[in-house]
């Protein structure tokens, strides 16, 4: 690299702008291209639907949408506050794809934050000393990534969460969990009436104060940011926390209290969760084995046991190697939540196809999902790659 450094320099400076300005040119003229192809298939098919009648619009975004879904939100307006609330047929065509659009991204940003944790457990259980662990890891990697994803979501939608017991005979698990047929029950928030102004700032000052803690740099600013944090907790709670915990109890048709997930996302998220977790564990293992052995040496050396390496000398590292690759599973992870059709999960996709069938709107409708799967794309990306520059110091590409 050096020497392709001193002979770039060496070029004289008229012809190193040369260079410069005939490679900007180059990849210009690469963009125009592009653009053209693109406008002139564009114009193409409005061509070729006006000869049939049929005109490309997207006025029926604002039609309603005359049907219903099993769960999803759209955002509304009540005493000038925004709020979310529950879809109904009344609501837009347009309203309807934001409904499916927010369980896609309920169920792929849960599977993010899950198959990150799993995935790297199993990764490192795959180069346990423990046979019976590597071994168990191994088994697990090897089926989940040789068997396709749209059979894994069927398996667990109707092998394992159809077969949950009854709402009225609901698993408990840890005494605030509930596993039935009508789905899963968890623990959630409820506010408290005795809530005042008060207390509501001083909780946003508390997480303001965590957040600025984990952002900023040196451990006397953290320490004392998060003295402040804990202060500010401890007098939210003295004038009267405005946030309570709320367990699910048992009915005969569901559950009463904290919130629920469906049957059809429990089975797309754990199907998701598991595939993307196998494919997390080889990259984990694969970055683990690339980084030099004399490290292991050197810690063990030390006195540090294998789980301290791990955790203060392997992992660190390795996070810094693997951030591009987790973007690309990430990015993948998402667009399967695409699948979720497969079980009738009300997906964006699966809602365009509802969409498309009421109006006759097929190619309007693919072109929104196409282009809201590239924006989402487009954001993991943009998100990995500035974690990515931050964690190793350089200017995300």
């Amino acid at each position: 690299m050096s020497t392709e450094i001193a002979e770039y320099h060496s070029i004289p400076p008229a012809r190193r702008g040369l260079l410069i300005a005939s490679k900007w040119l180059v990849q210009a003229a690469i963009v125009i291209v592009v653009a053209g192809l693109v406008i002139w298939l564009g114009l193409a098919v409005r061509e070729a639907l006006a000869r049939k009648g049929i005109q490309f619009s997207f006025g029926y975004l604002g039609h309603g949408a005359n049907f219903s879904l099993s769960e999803g939100v759209v955002p509304s307006f009540v005493g000038g506050w925004p709020v979310l609330e529950s879809f109904s047929p009344s609501h837009s065509n347009l309203q309807a794809l934001f409904a499916g659009l927010w369980n896609s991204l309920k169920v792929a940003l849960s599977a993010i934050v899950l198959c990150t944790m799993f995935g790297t457990l199993v990764g490192i259980g795959r180069l346990s000393t423990n046979w019976l662990v590597r071994n168990l890891c191994f088994g697990l990697v090897e089926a989940v990534r040789n068997t396709p994803l749209l059979i894994q979501i069927v398996f667990w939608y109707f092998a394992v969460v159809l077969r949950f017991p009854p709402a009225n005979a609901a698993s408990n698990w840890f005494g605030g969990l509930l596993a039935s047929r009508s789905g899963v029950f968890l623990p959630g928030l409820a506010i408290s009436e005795r809530a005042g102004a008060a207390s509501w700032g001083l909780l946003a000052a508390a997480f303001a104060l965590l957040v600025a803690c984990v952002v900023l740099r040196g451990s006397r600013p953290r320490l004392i940011l998060l003295a402040a944090a804990i202060s500010a907790l401890i007098a939210a709670a003295l004038a009267g926390f405005p946030l309570g915990l709320d367990l699910p109890v048992a009915t005969r048709f569901g559950a009463r209290g904290g919130f629920s997930i469906s049957p059809e996302m429990t089975a797309l998220l754990v199907a998701i969760v598991v595939n993307s977790s196998a494919y997390v564990a080889e990259i984990v293992r694969g970055a683990i084995e690339a980084l030099p052995k004399g490290q292991w040496e050197a810690s063990a050396s030390l006195g540090l046991s294998r789980s301290h390496t791990l955790r203060d000398i392997i992992l660190p590292q390795v996070f810094r190697i693997v951030l591009p690759s987790l973007a690309n599973r990430y990015i993948s992870l998402t667009k399967d939540t695409s699948l979720g059709i497969a079980i009738g999960f009300p997906d964006l996709f699966n809602v365009y196809g509802t969409v498309s069938n009421q109006t006759g709107r097929n190619l309007e409708g693919v072109v929104i999902v196409m282009l809201t799967y590239l924006a989402l794309s487009w954001i993991i990306s943009a998100c990995v790659n500035g974690i990515n520059a931050r964690v190793n110091g350089r200017r995300a590409r």
